[in-house]
């Protein structure tokens, strides 16, 4: 039960389109039209106008740092003085953060580490505490954020502090500020889908595993699907909806949300799709095959992936880069999109904010410019 909601926006008349296309006529002609369903009228909320609001002033904060960072200690003590002595706040970390030899041994910080709420992965479940995260880091802080909460999550504000920070909008220069203004409402987010994802163990095993938090039974970048240690190619078969799509022969296959689309799966050849776009992403790594090109399926689908029957060898999972698990004969990955995502708040909004993030992060796009031409003549003997 958290202390947010997204507001409604009404739009101005002259803004005259939407991030979601159009909704389709259903009349095609004089006399055809769609079949009537009530049960599947959806009424979607165009995402430029997703605005946070909260219900109650927010009162528990999680902050997450990077660990074993030296650069991120003087951030770090700096919010959560900010958090605790000016805004009034209780402070949740992680155990292991407030342990940190440099923490402990730091008298002019005993006085707010005494007042921290801490806690253990695995151990300690807080979902139902959290009103906001802050993450101080780069982008494997608000995956690791993204891990902690299976169900609904709190509103994520990243700062970057990391060596990426494709999600980390915010400067910490401006902390303060830029704080101030989250907690005062109507701040811009973006919601990041994420993948829900179960593993049916053998035929002989008909006991369904959802994974526990702490192996990562919702993802946010990726499920990847490989040949692991072995040097055979990896032989896996792809249902859609009950449906063998087609038999993945190479390096393995990658399944990702469209954030993730700009991470392994960009790095395999894939396109880079907004965060919200509706949509799951299959990239084959390395396939044995010329014509096998990455495909966008929508988001509504059900995925599933097995060992082929006359794989030569087991293939091993990994979500979001962690928890590796052997797949054998018999076992089974299922996905489907959850219907909880992560609700990151943007820095400025969420196109430009995606944007600026391609150019400063990636360099998407980035070339010398081409010069003018100084005389007409010129095009003829040389082009700069």
């Amino acid at each position: 039960h958290f202390r947010y909601f997204l507001l409604r926006v009404s739009r101005a008349p002259s803004r005259g389109h939407f991030l979601h296309g159009p909704y389709p006529a259903t009349h095609f002609g004089p006399k055809a039209c769609v079949l009537p369903n009530p049960t599947s009228v959806m009424h979607i909320q165009d995402p430029a106008s997703q605005r946070l609001t909260w219900s109650k002033p927010p009162l528990n904060v999680l902050v997450i740092r990077k660990i074993r960072d030296e650069t991120l200690l003087e951030p770090f003590k700096e919010l959560c003085r900010f958090l605790v002595e000016e805004k009034h706040l209780m402070v949740y970390v992680e155990k292991k953060v407030v342990d940190d030899g440099s923490l402990m041994t730091d008298d002019s910080f005993s006085a707010i580490r005494n007042q921290l709420c801490t806690f253990r992965e695995g151990y300690d479940d807080i979902s139902d505490r959290i009103d906001l995260i802050i993450c101080l880091g780069g982008d494997g802080t608000l995956l690791y954020a993204s891990s902690l909460f299976q169900g609904s999550v709190p509103p994520v504000m990243a700062f970057h502090l990391g060596s990426l920070g494709f999600l980390t909008p915010f400067k910490f220069e401006s902390f303060k500020t830029e704080v101030d203004k989250v907690f005062e409402g109507n701040a811009a987010i973006i919601l990041r889908s994420r993948l829900k994802v179960k593993v049916v163990k053998g035929m002989f095993q008909r006991n369904e595993q959802l994974f526990s938090p702490q192996e990562n039974g919702i993802v946010l970048n990726e499920v990847v699907v490989d040949r692991g240690p072995s040097s055979y190619l990896s032989n896996v078969d792809l249902y859609l909806d009950g449906r063998l799509i087609t038999s993945v022969l190479g390096d393995g296959v990658i399944v990702s949300t469209p954030t993730g689309s700009t991470a392994y799966a960009a790095a395999a050849g894939a396109s880079m799709i907004h965060p919200n776009v509706p949509a799951i992403m299959v990239t084959p790594i390395c396939p044995h095959s010329l014509s096998f090109r990455p495909i966008v399926v929508p988001a509504g689908v059900e995925l599933m992936i097995t060992l082929s029957p006359d794989a030569r060898n087991t293939a091993w999972v990994s979500f979001d880069g962690r928890k590796r698990e052997e797949i054998q004969h018999g076992d089974s990955i299922k996905i489907t999109t959850s219907c909880f995502p992560v609700p990151s708040i943007c820095c400025h909004d969420l196109v430009y904010d995606w944007f600026d993030s391609l150019a400063q992060c990636l360099h998407w796009n980035i070339r010398k410019k081409q010069t003018r031409l100084t005389d007409a003549s010129d095009s003829s003997e040389t082009e700069n």
